[in-house]
């Protein structure tokens, strides 16, 4: 299926460029570092690598989006290689504790339960929205779905925003949401494309992705009525691991990469301000 803009591989070339760049634009400090990376020469990221823009499998089933070209980048910064590791949502904060992955980085939204348990550093704005069949009429949030069924992915904001649409609806006397809850974003997708639901609540990222991807089958059908600093999950027994990635992200802030990357993926009001 083509793609609504075309894709310039912009990750692989930055990645090379970076390579080649002066000492204070390459690595930085790794001082701080687990074994599990130094030993392997490679940081390992847990991500539900099925939302796209963010996160997807392309035609060849290798991994593409907005955070797998930040992963990328980052591990060149450290001088090290990327490893993507592909699971549900809900357990990303599960599978980091246990150490199978050093860093989350799945549009993992900064929440203080979060916090208590991990460590995020910030890299990006969220926004959250809807996903309509295409020619559905436009809803303005999730009080608009009263009484009808909405899909959404277990363990998302999307999920617990609509939990909370409930609670107002019903002190109002109005019908809830019939939330149905799907462990990934495919079977969400399916629903709203076979019209088993009204909506889909997902990232306005994803709602304005699809919409782009494809116009005949699905539409953004609200404006973003939610938005959330977001960021890269890591485990607060690796502060060395914090301290070298937050420099990191500094450094593509700052050399304008970070720009490029959501710029190719038309995400501009997403961006966040480099470090003064």
């Amino acid at each position: 299926m083509k793609l609504p803009f075309p894709r310039t591989r912009l990750a692989a070339g930055l990645v090379a460029c970076l390579a080649l760049a002066t000492p204070n634009l390459s690595h930085a400090d790794t001082t701080g570092l687990p074994t599990t990376i130094t030993s392997t020469g490679t940081i390992t990221y847990c991500s539900a690598v099925s939302l796209p823009p963010m996160e997807f499998f392309d035609a060849k089933q290798q991994p593409e989006g907005v955070d797998i070209e930040l992963g990328n980048l980052l591990a060149s910064r450290l001088g090290v290689k990327a490893k993507f590791i592909n699971m549900p949502f809900a357990g990303l904060i599960p599978a980091l504790l246990a150490g199978h992955c050093d860093a989350i980085l799945s549009q993992l939204f900064i929440k203080p339960p979060r916090l208590k348990v991990i460590d995020e550093i910030p890299y990006m704005n969220s926004q959250e929205g809807f996903i309509l069949k295409a020619g559905k009429p436009k809803i303005s949030g999730p009080d608009d779905l009263s009484g009808l069924k909405a899909a959404t992915v277990t363990g998302t904001t999307a999920t617990n925003l609509m939990q909370a649409a409930n609670d107002e609806l019903t002190k109002a006397g109005k019908p809830p949401i019939n939330i149905v809850m799907f462990p990934e974003n495919t079977a969400a997708l399916q629903q709203v494309q076979f019209g088993q639901v009204a909506a889909y609540g997902v990232s306005y990222e994803a709602a304005l992705y699809y919409a782009r991807l494809q116009p005949t089958q699905f539409e953004s059908g609200s404006p973003p009525y939610f938005k959330i600093l977001t960021g890269i999950g890591v485990a607060k027994s690796t502060p060395g691991l914090k301290q070298a990635l937050t420099v990191a992200l500094a450094g593509l802030m700052r050399d304008g990469t970070y720009a490029m990357v959501f710029k190719e993926w038309h995400l501009e009001d997403d961006e966040l301000p480099p470090p003064q």
